[in-house]
């Protein structure tokens, strides 16, 4: 049988391998919600391998089956050397239609609704507070999941409305915990996990983690020893990508610009070392 991509994301292609999904990430790159047409090389590989790295250490049940690929019929128009890496075999899963959004600092769309309501989804925060602040304690900030676009902030309130009042408490006291433990083993690695978003799925009756884990599309991590409350922080993820687009006169309402060689380097780099950080191993892949 010949694997059949049932989704494509901005990241992430899955194909439908019988009793179970394959999930490949591609090394593509989205940011003011255009997929741009440069990819970033082997962004894939660090995201998923960096899933891994936490998928193998937290306590929980996850949607991973086997990180082998060397039975499957791989897909047209793929090679088999191109998946080593970047490809999970996963359980096949009902997926719960929220974001699980989990905040250690004011940063972000939360800044953005604080400094317009003193609150963040609904929930008030002290009064004075400045971008980056830390949390004395982290907040759960659920969202609507969006294929295209930016997800949307909900109150607890409304996630209830979509699935029920003990899921949604399930959701919220599984996805602190796990930010916790994230934050506190990163803490350990000189980086700040500044906030995060989970993705959870039904699987025999049981919550399962989902999707990818902790990395640095999902999540905003920041060195720790450059960190300065009332400021953007330098971080591990597409800020290359961003600052350069900023700098041009794309008007981000058509197709982005191809990216230049120096911008894809420096952003590879920015993955791999966040990569190397967390797992203190070398990326394989140079």
């Amino acid at each position: 049988m010949n694997s059949t991509l049932v989704r494509k994301g901005k990241v992430r292609n899955v194909y439908d391998l019988g009793d179970h999904f394959l999930m490949v990430a591609t090394d593509r790159i989205s940011a003011f919600d255009w997929i741009l047409p440069t990819e970033i090389t082997d962004k894939g590989r660090v995201l998923n391998m960096i899933s891994m790295f936490w998928f193998d250490r937290l306590p929980v049940e996850n949607h991973v089956v086997s990180v082998d690929v060397s039975n499957i019929d791989v897909p047209d128009g793929l090679d088999a050397e191109w998946l080593q890496g970047r490809s999970m075999i996963v359980k096949k899963c009902e997926v719960v239609p929220i974001e699980c959004v989990v905040r250690g600092y004011l940063v972000g769309s939360g800044w953005k609704d604080y400094q317009n309501t003193g609150s963040v989804c609904g929930i008030d925060l002290p009064s004075g507070l400045q971008n980056c602040a830390r949390f004395e304690e982290p907040i759960f900030t659920p969202a609507t999941k969006a294929e295209s676009g930016h997800d949307e902030n909900i109150s607890f309130e409304q996630m209830v409305d979509v699935v029920g009042q003990e899921t949604a408490e399930t959701l919220r006291e599984k996805s602190l915990e796990i930010y916790s433990r994230g934050r506190e083993y990163a803490q350990e690695q000189g980086l700040i996990l500044a906030d995060t978003k989970f993705e959870w799925g039904w699987h025999d009756g049981e919550l399962i983690l989902i999707d990818e884990v902790l990395t640095p599309d999902s999540s905003r991590y920041w060195p720790a020893d450059q960190y300065q409350e009332g400021q953007n922080q330098p971080s591990f993820d597409k800020q290359f990508v961003r600052e350069y687009l900023e700098s041009t006169d794309w008007d981000k309402n058509s197709p982005a610009p191809a990216l230049p060689e120096e911008i894809v380097t420096s952003t590879r780099q920015k993955y791999v070392d966040a990569y190397q950080m967390l797992t203190k191993e070398t990326f394989p892949w140079g």
